[in-house]
């Protein structure tokens, strides 16, 4: 609320003292946007037409903002406002070029988004009373059901009798809303679609880090293992009986080739071994 009524200031200041063009790269125009000002998606929803403008989006975001915000946390409840901002700017861009002689060749304000946060509130909030022009105490759901259907006809049949209004953005807004609400998406145990997005996004610009491989033995030639085995006592009388006199005994009866590999093993130590005496 702060950042729109600073930027309402600068363009009242723009018409008066600097009198730049500055609105016509922020406001959002189907044909800068042909030019590749996809930008003003996103900046046209900062700026305001006049003061009752800004005063009336200022209130429905303070009254549907809010509580919607407390529900959401803040981070989803920015992405939802901006979303529903973009559906809304998204459709009525589509409609002025369809009825370019219907309709102003721009639009800006905030109502695209703010209409995205009335259309969750009356969502999750059915039954509450709100006074309609602070007067008339309607359900939320039944004035949901009139506002969106008012929207749909002036986007259906854009008629200057409709009002100086932007109603296809508030229609596209209250969609992002309602879909908001029906993926549950307002709900922090819910996972959204761009949950760890910037994370995913940092993992493909991230170098991958070396593998780290096992260490290599190096291997030992044979003289070094001669020299290891030379290091070894030589085998003592027990051992003699208790391994290698068997072993000696199934040669005789078998031949040599009836050993095992781990006999063949037991067998080349004690030999080794016996060099050393």
């Amino acid at each position: 609320m702060v950042i729109l009524t600073v930027v309402f200031a600068v363009q009242c200041i723009n018409d008066v003292y600097l009198e730049s063009l500055v609105e016509s790269y922020l406001a959002l125009t189907p044909a800068a946007l042909v030019r590749g000002f996809v930008w003003q998606f996103f900046t046209f929803q900062f700026l305001h037409v006049d003061l009752w403008h800004l005063i009336g989006n200022l209130i429905g975001l303070w009254f549907c903002g809010r509580f919607v915000e407390n529900v959401m946390g803040r981070r989803r409840f920015l992405v939802a406002y901006f979303g529903a901002g973009f559906s809304g700017g998204l459709l009525q861009a589509i409609l002025m070029v369809l009825f370019h002689n219907h309709l102003p060749p721009y639009v800006f304000g905030a109502s695209a988004g703010v209409m995205g946060m009335f259309a969750v509130f009356c969502r999750l909030l059915k039954d509450s009373e709100i006074r309609w022009n602070f007067i008339l105490p309607i359900r939320a759901e039944v004035l949901l059901l009139i506002t969106l259907g008012i929207s749909f006809f002036f986007t259906v049949v854009p008629s200057p009798r409709g009002g100086p209004y932007s109603h296809a953005a508030h229609l596209g807004g209250m969609l992002m809303g309602l879909l908001w609400v029906k993926m549950r998406w307002h709900d922090e145990m819910i996972s959204a679609p761009w949950d760890g997005l910037a994370s995913r996004l940092k993992g493909l610009f991230r170098r991958p880090a070396p593998r780290a491989s096992a260490p290599v033995r190096p291997k030992r030639s044979a003289q070094v293992v001669r020299d290891e085995r030379q290091d070894v006592p030589p085998p003592s009388d027990d051992f003699m009986a208790r391994e290698v006199d068997p072993i000696l005994e199934k040669i005789a009866a078998h031949g040599i080739h009836s050993l095992t590999a781990k006999e063949k093993e037991t067998l080349e130590r004690a030999r080794s071994r016996m060099g050393k005496r």
